[in-house]
């Protein structure tokens, strides 16, 4: 299983000193799986909360390390007003927010793949930019905006939801479906797409249409706890630790 790594590995960040603080707490949501949820048990699980943890074995600070779930639409006023150091949830990196927030590399980017059913002869015209080929898509989104813009010879079916655009490939009434990566990951391994389909080239990155990826925000006033996370995360890179929790958490790469 393939998987990527998008925190920079040229960078070298000096081991921080943490000694001073007594608490580092950490914020995120449950209504976002794989990356934040309830388990079975109602615990805080997923793959920003193991991220969270690893960052703080790697920093030697468990001991002080708190993590903390509230509403998401909560989590920026939460940090501002000092509820929390950290908010790890998938806070978006866009320049209102860089004005309040100070944030680590982004260490997750989102793709968008094409699905196609099994067997499909779409490789060679692939090649070519889709030339003709029915590709569906969510209308009115980025992605759809990103096939326009990466495939602009495709013919764009568009569909009201991901739910029927997915029914679609599955019933061939598309040759190809463009979207999210992550939700076409689980989505293949499902029961609904009943092992019809498969991931074709790609994966496709934009900043434009798909923004910077996840990273991790702290306030402003503290860029040090940003870089001792990124020390931290380089660590944990190059030790394979976030391939793990990749292979952990995605059965089907979304790479």
């Amino acid at each position: 299983m393939q998987t990527p790594n998008f925190h920079d590995q040229a960078q070298r960040t000096p081991e921080p000193d943490l000694s001073a603080r007594t608490r580092i707490r950490f914020l995120t949501s449950v209504d976002y799986p794989p990356f934040n949820f309830l388990d079975g048990r109602g615990q805080l699980a997923g793959f920003h909360v193991d991220l969270a943890r690893a960052i703080c074995e790697e920093l030697n600070v468990t001991a002080i390390c708190q993590i903390e779930a509230r509403p998401f639409a909560d989590l920026a006023g939460a940090l501002e007003s000092g509820e929390g150091d950290a908010v790890i949830a998938g806070l978006a990196i866009t320049a209102d927010n860089r004005a309040r927030f100070a944030f680590t590399q982004p260490f997750f980017r989102y793709p968008a793949r094409l699905a196609v059913p099994k067997g499909s002869d779409l490789g060679g015209p692939l090649a070519l930019g889709l030339p003709d080929v029915e590709v569906g898509v969510v209308a009115n989104g980025a992605h759809a905006a990103m096939l326009q813009s990466f495939f602009p010879k495709a013919r764009a079916v568009p569909f009201e939801s991901a739910e029927k655009a997915q029914e679609a490939l599955r019933a061939g009434r598309v040759k190809a479906l463009f979207g999210d990566g992550v939700a076409l990951s689980f989505w293949l391994g499902s029961e609904a797409a009943a092992g019809c389909c498969e991931f074709l080239g790609g994966p496709y990155l934009s900043d434009r249409f798909l923004g910077e990826g996840l990273a991790i925000a702290v306030r402003a006033d503290d860029p040090q706890l940003a870089a001792a996370f990124d020390y931290a995360i380089g660590r944990i890179v190059r030790e394979g630790g976030l391939s793990e929790l990749l292979l952990r958490y995605f059965p089907i790469s979304a790479f």
